[in-house]
């Protein structure tokens, strides 16, 4: 496989998205904690907090996936026409 073509962050961006991931979770777990409410409320936001973190991740990588096939599906279809014009040149 050819790998010229792939785009890549850069590490100071991975970094970003790393630490702004951590930021956010660490924010919210301290909001969590300190709110002026019963433990039902809190535990109801611990449940809820964790269930948007699980779809985010979900989504991020079903949308990658779906990228990558999209372009997959578009480089064998380039591939194809290429070759079918090669022969019709000859």
């Amino acid at each position: 496989m050819d790998y010229s073509d792939l785009q890549s962050s850069s590490k100071g961006w991975i970094g970003f998205v790393k630490i702004s991931f951590v930021l956010s979770i660490a924010a919210m777990v301290v909001g969590i904690f300190i709110i002026p409410a019963s433990l039902e409320i809190k535990g109801y936001l611990v449940i809820s907090a964790l269930f948007i973190i699980n779809s985010t991740i979900t989504l991020s990588k079903t949308l990658r996936d779906e990228h990558e096939k999209d372009r997959l599906v578009n480089k064998i279809s380039t591939a194809k026409t290429q070759k079918i014009i090669n022969e019709f040149a000859e």
